[in-house]
């Protein structure tokens, strides 16, 4: 797969999940079809996914040709996985390739966000390849080290892979200290070793 806002994808005889809706074009002969429950995953995936509203419409894309995707002209980043875990917010998602399985794991935070964003997660695990969405721009990946935490604003987080952990904690925004506001406002901590993925604009 690749892709700057169109990603492209040439299948020979194989199979892959895309977003729903995220088809803008192909060539020769392929299929398309829903992926079932829980994106494919199982009938525990689609139950988790509802009672925690962290949804993910997936279809199985299947056949010999070249597949054109795009949602909104977002920017389109390709992340490879070996034996890995990628942490996604699902509307961050745009395609899956190879022996990949998603799920939704919950956080563990503390507080919450007025968008809810964060306290659930969905975890893509296994091998292969990932597209993923971003608004604003390119995604920025943020090195995340045991001596240098990283915090972040919820709205512009798209994704994390590596041993961390993540937190909500109270932070003094930009916005609020501009507009006299009281200051205070949920962001997202990351501790340990591993990459943070953003987005140059808030959802």
């Amino acid at each position: 797969m690749q892709g700057h806002r169109i990603l492209v994808a040439d299948l020979a005889g194989d199979s892959m999940r895309a977003i729903t809706g995220s088809m803008v074009a192909y060539e020769g002969k392929v299929t398309f079809k829903n992926a079932g429950m829980g994106g494919g995953d199982g009938f525990k995936a689609a139950l988790k996914r509802k009672v925690t509203g962290e949804s993910i419409a997936l279809m199985d894309v299947t056949g010999s040709g070249t597949v054109y995707f795009a949602v909104d002209a977002q920017d389109i980043t390709i992340v490879e996985l070996n034996n890995d875990v990628l942490h996604v917010e699902a509307s961050q998602l745009l395609a899956l390739v190879g022996d990949l399985r998603t799920d939704v794991k919950f956080s563990g935070l503390r507080g919450a966000t007025s968008g809810g964003q964060g306290l659930f997660t969905t975890t893509v695990t296994g091998s292969g390849t990932i597209a993923l969405l971003s608004a604003g721009g390119p995604i920025i990946a943020l090195e995340v080290s045991p001596q240098y935490p990283l915090v972040a604003d919820p709205d512009a987080f798209v994704a994390f892979r590596g041993q961390l952990t993540q937190s909500f904690v109270t932070d003094v925004s930009w916005r609020s200290a501009l507009s006299g506001g009281s200051g205070e406002a949920f962001s997202l901590r990351f501790d340990g070793q591993g990459v943070v993925y953003i987005q140059p604009e808030e959802r």
